[in-house]
């Protein structure tokens, strides 16, 4: 399953930031699709977490954000139009930002990509 998730409402970046992220439930990647003002990684990998789904930059084992709320585990969902709490972390050393996300759209099909290639896969 795709899951495309909208990141806005990091008021104390921009009013205007946002990022648009694809979410891979299948081989737990994620991958930047769009952005303004937010500064995340090109793709990374997805992990669970106590708040719901983590954000990982490549192969780093520390979350650049936490999507409170989004869990890709469960049995249903998630669903378009599911929104929640999304915690930015810039780096290590600075205060973690506050926005929102929300789910734009669910892919089921079976992607069949034109080159096959995500993220890291040669």
């Amino acid at each position: 399953m795709r899951v495309t998730v909208h990141l806005d409402s990091f008021d104390r970046l921009d009013p205007s930031a946002y990022a648009i992220i694809w979410i891979d439930t299948e081989t737990k990647k994620w991958s930047r699709e769009g952005h303004a003002g937010v500064s995340l990684p090109e793709w990374g990998q997805c992990r669970p977490s106590p708040d719901g789904t983590g954000l990982l930059a490549c192969e780093d084992p520390l979350a650049v954000c936490t999507l409170e709320g989004l869990d890709l585990q469960a049995g249903s969902g998630p669903f378009e139009g599911e929104c929640g709490r999304a915690s930015l972390q810039p780096d290590t050393n600075a205060e973690a930002l506050e926005g929102h996300w929300h789910v734009q759209c669910v892919d089921e099909s079976l992607p069949n990509p034109e080159d096959g290639l995500f993220a890291n896969e040669v």
